[in-house]
């Protein structure tokens, strides 16, 4: 068999959905003749019969019906293919890679990816969670074009976009400690009890501690939430964003330990993007767009003191 001819394969596609000759080459713009010829050598290449042209309208054959089937995957993936080869020649890339960290709020950054990508139907968000060390080391490696972590600001290898500031907060469920809670707690007082941490999911850990306390036992989960579970369901003590306890803190279902001996940190969070790196058009458009996000929500935040103030 030869090799089949792209048109060839368009034209037996037309003639099979319009159930005609005539209408397919109108569909393609070609003439009737021109189709035809297409078809019958298709056929002859083949060495199959894929209409049966003996009644007014063409039908497919049982072999004709089978490679259809086949002819349209194939027509499909050469159309993805010429989407893939312009997007590369405009500079639009096809898949940009994003590592949501776990100190990140999902919920905007999610909102925000949503109506950004909405606007690059052509680009694939690729979209990850990592843990700890583990978005950065993303980065870094090349394995990511952006990540939403907290980053040292003095890092030469990186720029981002500050968008927030967390705290996170030491707490307890109420009837987790056998003591009476004061300030002045101590890692000591802790140590009996069971301390919950996140798993980095870093190829290499970082030798920074976390709020660790020597010589506890300790607990392991992926994420945020699963941390918060079991310290709300008494398995555990541990260090949370103060953007994720917020009602339980408020309600009484977790008490904060905030003390001298445990006096939690700020965490600023931002999006991050390597220097070395090349960023295509679309990594750029969302990099901007991140800068103007980051204004609305300031000006936002800005517009619901001053109510506030004049409520009061």
């Amino acid at each position: 068999m030869d090799h089949i001819k792209l048109h060839d394969l368009r034209c037996f596609d037309a003639v099979a959905t319009k159930r005609s000759f005539q209408a397919a080459g109108t569909a393609l713009n070609r003439s009737h003749p021109s189709v035809f010829a297409a078809v019958a050598r298709l056929e002859q290449q083949l060495g199959l019969t894929l209409f049966d042209r003996s009644g007014y309208r063409v039908e497919l054959t049982d072999a004709g019906r089978t490679f259809h089937a086949r002819a349209q995957v194939t027509l499909r993936e050469f159309d993805l293919l010429q989407t893939y080869a312009d997007q590369l020649a405009s500079g639009e890339e096809v898949v940009l890679r994003v590592v949501i960290g776990d100190l990140c709020p999902r919920p905007p950054v999610l909102q925000m990816l949503s109506g950004f990508f909405a606007k690059y139907p052509r680009t694939r968000l690729h979209l990850e969670y990592e843990a700890v060390g583990g978005p950065l080391e993303r980065l870094t490696e090349g394995d990511a074009d952006l990540v939403f972590h907290r980053a040292d600001p003095s890092d030469p290898r990186i720029e981002q976009i500050k968008l927030s500031t967390t705290a996170m907060v030491p707490v307890v469920a109420p009837g987790f400690l056998p003591f009476v809670w004061t300030k002045k707690v101590t890692p000591e007082q802790m140590r009996p009890f069971t301390q919950c941490v996140i798993r980095d999911t870093a190829r290499r850990s970082s030798s920074e501690s976390f709020f660790l306390i020597e010589g506890a036992h300790q607990c392991t989960v992926p994420d945020q939430v699963m941390k918060k579970e079991l310290i709300v369901h008494r398995l555990a003590w541990g260090h949370l964003p103060s953007w994720l306890i917020a009602d339980e803190l408020r309600d009484g279902r977790l008490i904060s330990i905030v003390g001298p001996n445990f006096p939690g940190r700020e965490e600023n969070l931002s999006a991050i993007r390597h220097r070395g790196h090349s960023h295509g058009r679309v990594a750029e458009a969302l990099w901007l767009h991140l800068e103007g996000w980051r204004l609305a929500s300031r000006a936002g935040r800005g517009s619901q003191r001053v109510r506030a103030k004049r409520g009061r």
